[in-house]
């Protein structure tokens, strides 16, 4: 809280690119492997021991993951933004090879329970409410879907929140205490605030916009790649990509960077969801808090 780093080193055979992680209760971390042609779900320990969590999609090897959560009853759920190889292919506004899986507490295995998105990235299961929103970053929309556990998981009625418009790419995802959902763009470096409904406030952005136009014509062209994604124009925000609620209120907005060095935060006065991890006990992480 007070800033102080601490390096947990993983110890693990083959190189990781956690993208996405999770806190767990008793203090691992689950990492949402991204790599070039494979991914998975692994759990790192306070010593830095690395063990596989999910490997496997409906039986398959589990392609690049980009995201993952927990809900409270222990599942884990992983976002597949793209099955192409290289994702870049994927950087289209026609995108639609993403999914939702879901794995059921001590299964290796996740099930698909959504597919066909574009460029899926965070989702928000919203337990209370029985609704899981998420991202499609290319697609360039907000989803909603219907969340089903009976017989068994399921996401159905598919609905359209917000589409968005030039230069917003929908990554980072929160929910606050109001029902209203905040949305992180990279290259633009916005941070959104939308209603139920679809409706869009603009809370923050920091972009430029020589680099929105030519970005915007790369998208419109087909030709949208890693170098229109790799430098960061903001003047302060250097691509944002995600956020999340902290703080003792919930009302801190700590805002994740690409191309940053740093860990920007802004407060609002709205009160962030409390996540599932939000009262973890965390085990062997407790020492670098304390210290």
């Amino acid at each position: 809280p007070k800033g102080q780093t601490h390096h947990i080193m993983g110890q693990y055979p083959h190189q990781l690119r956690p993208n996405g992680i999770a806190l767990e209760d008793g203090g691992t971390v689950l990492l949402a492997h991204l790599g070039e042609t494979q991914g998975g779900i692994f759990r790192l320990h306070a010593n830095g021991a690395v063990a596989p969590a999910v490997r496997t999609v409906n039986g398959m090897p589990m392609p690049p993951a980009n995201f993952v959560v927990k809900d409270c009853a222990g599942r884990i759920w992983v976002t597949i933004s793209t099955r192409l190889t290289p994702r870049a292919a994927d950087y289209r506004e026609n995108a639609s090879t993403g999914f939702i899986a879901v794995a059921e507490p001590g299964s290796d295995n996740a099930t698909i329970v959504a597919d066909g998105l574009g460029y899926t990235n965070e989702c928000v299961v919203d337990e209370d409410s029985g609704v899981l929103w998420v991202n499609e970053t290319f697609g360039r929309r907000l989803t909603r879907f219907t969340l089903t556990t009976d017989p068994e998981i399921a996401l159905v009625e598919r609905t359209t929140v917000c589409e968005f418009g030039c230069g917003t790419y929908p990554d980072g995802l929160a929910l606050d205490e109001e029902g209203f959902l905040w949305v992180t763009s990279i290259v633009s470096n916005r941070v959104l605030r939308i209603s139920p409904k679809g409706a869009v406030t603009v809370v923050l952005e920091d972009s430029d916009q020589a680099h929105l136009a030519r970005t915007e014509k790369a998208y419109s062209t087909n030709t949208l790649g890693r170098e229109h994604l790799d430098k960061a124009y903001g003047r302060t925000m250097k691509n944002i990509s995600n956020l999340a609620f902290g703080g003792p209120l919930r009302n801190r907005l700590y805002l994740g960077n690409l191309l940053g060095d740093s860990l920007p935060y802004f407060d609002v006065g709205f009160t962030g969801v409390a996540m599932t991890h939000w009262n973890a006990a965390l085990g062997a992480l407790e020492k670098f808090i304390a210290s």
